[in-house]
């Protein structure tokens, strides 16, 4: 078992910045991939961003050249950097791990919980 514990939501005026941190314990954090998550009121859960064992990311079209994913091995942890944050980035935001090199919502290995991000003025 792997437990993942987001935090660092809040909320935030457009144009703001904020950094999200996903906290694993349980069985060999390097061994996942490890992904962010969004899910928006009303709409299905989207990939966001994710980072391979090893370091190299992938993010979403919506998210590209504003959000930036990181891992600390040592730590235990991965971190979800948003700046230039929009309206449409308000969404609950969920950690997930995963063995394989697949994004798909339905095939996640572990899930957090989520934290809570809202962009208003």
């Amino acid at each position: 078992q792997v437990r993942l514990v987001e935090s660092g939501g809040g909320s935030v005026q457009p144009g703001g910045s904020l950094r999200l941190s996903c906290a694993a314990s349980g069985r060999t954090f390097s061994n996942y991939h490890m992904g962010w998550f969004r899910q928006a009121p009303g709409k299905e859960r989207e990939f966001t961003a994710a980072i391979t064992r090893s370091g190299g990311s992938t993010y979403s079209d919506s998210v590209k050249g504003r959000f930036t994913i990181s891992r600390d091995n040592a730590k235990n942890t991965v971190h979800l950097q948003m700046n230039s944050l929009k309206p449409e980035d308000t969404a609950v935001y969920y950690c997930a791990a995963n063995s394989k090199w697949a994004w798909d919502p339905t095939h996640m290995d572990y899930w957090g919980k989520g934290t809570l991000v809202t962009v208003s003025p």
